[in-house]
């Protein structure tokens, strides 16, 4: 990466990562999800995802801190970008769109568990996470129907149980074919932001977002990969760390629902952060 993310300082200085401040308090996150589940109730919105902000100031070299990031298991797409005054990594383990071989392909993940037997039980048993799950599935299938040049829509895998770091995520694959005249403005478009981290209907869950989250998401939740002449590969930018001149900067939320209890959905987002914090603290 460049050395000059933080003027002033050059490659190799001894990195030390100052306290974290939340931009909301648990009670605040936790008034968030009943605020989101209010609108839920009044048919507003069917899924809010709602995303929490820290950050944390830093001296030295964040280079280093940054490829831990970027090493955490489970990344389908790991890496380190910079550029003047700023870099950011990412450990995301999803899929926002690939074209290859003749198809669009998207492989949206919601629903989380600890990664142990019982959390794989758990989440395979949970009526609640299936729920929200296939409401993003058939938002991404919605997604890619609406699409010239595609063909029929269709889910390739459901409710897939798959592992990043500590934690079971569940994953499913939607896919359609190419038979016509592709477009990639159109198809970002029509694919961006990811249901994933938005909610259905899609625009009415960015509405609520705007309203509930107290800090904007950055380059979070957004999208990064690869775009070549013959392919295309772009991952969520999610389980993304970035800095700035000053401060490190964290996101992390998840999906709610009717059935969500805010004390659990703020313990999810802590769970989803925890591995980004400690590779950052270096442990």
């Amino acid at each position: 990466m460049s050395s000059d993310v933080s003027d002033g300082i050059a490659p190799g200085t001894p990195w030390r990562l100052g306290p974290w401040r939340e931009s909301w308090t648990r009670a605040d996150h936790a008034a968030a999800v009943n605020s989101a589940r209010e609108a839920i109730g009044r048919g507003d919105v069917y899924q809010v995802n709602i995303v929490g902000h820290a950050s944390a100031p830093y001296t030295g070299d964040p280079g280093p801190a940054l490829t831990r990031v970027a090493g955490l298991p489970g990344a389908r797409y790991g890496g380190v970008l910079s550029g003047s005054g700023w870099a950011m990594a990412t450990a995301s383990p999803e899929t926002l769109v690939e074209v290859r071989g003749g198809r669009v392909v998207t492989r949206p993940i919601k629903g989380t568990r600890p990664a142990t037997a019982r959390g794989r039980r758990e989440l395979l048993g949970s009526a609640k996470e299936r729920a929200e799950h296939v409401m993003i599935v058939d938002l991404q299938r919605n997604d890619l129907s609406r699409m010239a040049g595609v063909g029929p829509v269709r889910v390739d895998e459901l409710f897939a149980v798959r592992r990043w770091c500590g934690l079971w995520q569940a994953e499913s694959v939607v896919s359609a074919g190419i038979e016509g005249p592709l477009d990639l403005a159109e198809l970002l478009r029509a694919i961006c932001p990811g249901g994933s981290v938005t909610g259905a209907p899609k625009l009415s869950a960015l509405s609520e977002i705007a309203r509930l989250e107290p800090v904007g998401r950055g380059v979070s939740m957004g999208a990064l990969g690869w775009v070549g002449t013959d392919h295309l590969d772009l991952g969520l930018s999610i389980r993304t760390a970035a800095v700035d001149g000053e401060r490190v900067h964290l996101w992390a939320g998840g999906g709610i629902t009717w059935d969500s209890d805010p004390v659990a959905e703020v313990d999810e987002a802590a769970a989803k952060a925890a591995p980004l914090r400690a590779a950052l603290a270096g442990a």
